[in-house]
């Protein structure tokens, strides 16, 4: 039983035996400071109210209680009725055979209890290749995904692909003014297009496939280009997202939106429940009725429709394939679309729990600190295919998911290729090789490891540095807890780094090959090999490699 379930079980007798009410809210932490013992509790201060006694007699009398408890080797009350436990080794001993046993499926806590949660991310229009900003999504989505499959929920990933309306019309158009322009053809320049160098490169490809391209019908040419645009395109964002180890089960098309019905279906459901109505022409949502500032429009005067009307149309057919939970991953600068969001979801009948939004900052893109001017025509990097070929996959993930994804992001190329432990990456990825590094080295001496420890065996683990390892090892579980409760995957990469950290503190002051018996030493392995175990089922939730040596 993890430290902090222990000492819930262990409070619960207490207040019981005391006759006290057991309280709704009170927390359980490690304190700042380590001298302070390994947990911090406030529940004498939110039970002085309701008990009617001061906050440092309640925490003295649940004290007492938990000095008999014989895995709790300490108990303090500090300030206004803070009670601070101290375990004794013998309990944190027990998070080796824990791990040992669960392996791979260490740290998965049954947060979701099979909820049905779609994560839709990434998401970018097809009319050019991906940035980096939507490289930091797409390693946000995707390591959300990992993380709530591993704690209980029932996950289905997505891509929501932009391919109706105005901008794919101007795609099509971009791409038939280049080919225009390559045939030597005296075109005036359009006032709106897309001016990447890849369009040009597609309007090649398609005077290649059709030479008659510009000999047809204006209509059926700028069709034609519109289609392989958007197909050259979406290929080259599925192969940018297979390089980059990000996975989506669905592909949803917007235009089979409108060709299913899909749409109107949904404007009629809205016009059923007094939400939609006509004015000037046009088709308006009243979100004023769930806080928004002003209605919105969902159909224009010239019958097309807005982004919002397809959203809305959109989530009501997620709701229509059975997801408890939608969660949109979104860049920074839709922010002011969120309360527009909640509110048709609101409008669908469905309740706020429903719905969420994580909102990811901008990348500012750096070399040896100093800032990248995202320009493709300047030759410096821009897209995420670049990128990843420079640093690798593994590298880029990490730094992506190594802030809260709402905090804007500082990335240095040239830092994340350093072999130093200045490089995050570097730093946990070579804790791993470091273990198993150990581990090859004892078993070329002979020295075997049973696959289970047995507690007895690690009874010399009693230093500092063993101690909070083992600590950690034990807060792993409390980690994907409140990662998966408040959908922030940047809670496993700081555990990560405090992990690393540990271990290469530990790794410094303590020999292991060359302990000072053969029992500290097999106790060292057994702990380290633990360490190695919850390192690989971190990484493995941020889509990043635990490297056996580096």
């Amino acid at each position: 039983m993890r430290a902090k379930n222990h000492l819930e079980a262990a409070l619960k007798v207490a207040i019981a035996d005391l006759g006290l009410p057991w309280p709704e809210k009170f927390t359980i932490e490690p304190p700042k400071d380590k001298k302070f013992g390994d947990l911090a509790v406030n529940i004498a201060m939110v039970l002085a109210k309701p008990a009617k006694m001061p906050p440092r007699e309640i925490a003295g009398r649940i004290a007492e209680h938990l000095s008999g408890n014989p895995d709790i080797s300490g108990v303090e009350i500090a300030g206004p009725g803070f009670i601070n436990v101290t375990y004794a080794p013998e309990f944190w001993h027990k998070t080796v055979p824990a791990v040992e046993e669960a392996k791979d499926s260490f740290g998965g806590v049954n947060v979701g209890n099979g909820r049905k949660v779609q994560v839709e991310y990434v998401s970018a229009n097809p009319t050019g290749p991906l940035h980096i900003g939507h490289g930091r999504g797409a390693a946000v989505g995707d390591s959300l995904a990992r993380m709530l499959r591993f704690t209980g929920f029932e996950v289905s990933t997505e891509y929501y692909i932009n391919d109706a309306g105005r901008q794919m019309l101007l795609l099509g158009d971009s791409v038939y003014y280049r080919a225009k322009q390559i045939k030597g053809m005296d075109v005036a320049e359009p006032e709106d297009y897309y001016r990447g160098d890849y369009i040009h490169d597609i309007a090649q490809e398609v005077l290649d496939m059709t030479p008659d391209l510009l000999e047809k019908p204006e209509e059926e040419g700028r069709a034609i280009c519109q289609k392989y645009a958007v197909d050259t395109i979406m290929a080259g964002i599925k192969q940018d997202l297979e390089n980059f180890s990000v996975e989506h089960q669905v592909w949803f098309s917007e235009k089979s939106l409108v060709e299913t019905g899909a749409v109107d279906k949904t404007f009629d459901r809205l016009r059923k429940a007094g939400l939609a109505y006509e004015e000037d022409g046009a088709l308006w949502f009243r979100t004023t009725d769930f806080g928004d500032d002003k209605n919105r429009v969902l159909k224009k005067s010239n019958g097309y429709l807005t982004y919002f009307a397809s959203d809305i149309a959109y989530h009501d057919n997620k709701y229509d394939r059975g997801f408890d939970l939608c969660v949109d991953i979104w860049g920074a600068d839709h922010h002011g679309y969120v309360p527009r969001m909640r509110a048709a979801v609101a409008a669908l009948g469905k309740p706020a729990d429903s719905f969420d939004v994580i909102l990811v900052q901008l990348v500012n893109l750096l070399r040896n600190g100093e800032q990248i001017a995202m320009s493709t025509r300047a030759g410096e990097f821009e897209t995420l295919a670049d990128v990843v070929k420079e640093v690798g996959a593994d590298a880029a993930r990490f730094m992506f998911l190594s802030r809260k994804s709402d905090s804007s992001l500082d990335f240095d190329l040239e830092l994340v290729k350093q072999r130093s432990m200045d490089n995050p990456v570097y730093y946990v990825q070579y804790a791993h090789a470091r273990i198993c590094s150990v581990m090859r080295k004892a078993a070329e001496r002979g020295i075997t490891l049973p696959d289970a420890t047995d507690i007895p065996v690690l009874a010399p683990l009693a230093n500092a540095d063993e101690i909070d390892m083992l600590r950690l090892l034990d807060r792993f579980e409390d980690t994907m807890e409140t990662a998966a409760g408040s959908l922030s995957v940047h809670h496993i990469s700081y555990y990560l780094q405090d992990l690393a950290s540990a271990l290469h503190r530990f790794y410094a002051n303590n020999p292991v090959l060359n302990a000072p018996d053969e029992s500290v030493l097999v106790a060292r392995l057994a702990l380290l090999r633990a360490v190695a175990q919850v390192l690989r089922n971190g990484l493995k939730l941020l889509g990043v490699s635990a490297p056996d040596a580096m």
